[in-house]
């Protein structure tokens, strides 16, 4: 087994539980790592035998792009995407962290983050 991390994806999205959040939009960083037989890719060089990282991004920035109240939900989907979309993820932890949260005080990031294995 080996370890993909996509790290410090960065996306402006509209999240919250207050209208005005949703409405006004946010920063956000997701960061995602996934666990994947690697040997077989390292043998044959072929990017068909690995989980690309392109393919994540792409998943997140969708995902982030439909609002959501709570970030558990976002990355709840992000997490059932990948594992519906590519089979040879295993694991896949994921951190979804709002930037500059509206809570009032001096706060750079409130941050969730969800594991989930595959099913057998």
């Amino acid at each position: 087994m080996g370890i993909i991390k996509v790290e410090n994806i960065r996306v402006f999205a509209h999240h919250g539980c207050l209208n005005e959040e949703t409405k006004i939009g946010s920063d956000y960083r997701v960061d995602l790592k996934v666990k994947a037989n690697l040997k077989d890719s390292a043998n044959t060089d072929n990017l068909s035998d690995t989980v690309d990282y392109v393919f994540l991004n792409r998943i997140v920035r969708e995902e982030m792009l439909k609002p959501s109240k709570l970030l558990e939900t976002v990355a709840k989907r992000i997490l059932s995407r990948i594992f519906i979309e590519d089979t040879l993820v295993k694991k896949a932890t994921i951190c979804v962290s709002k930037l500059n949260p509206p809570i009032g005080g001096d706060v750079e990031m409130v941050t969730i983050k969800m594991t989930e294995k595959r099913k057998k």
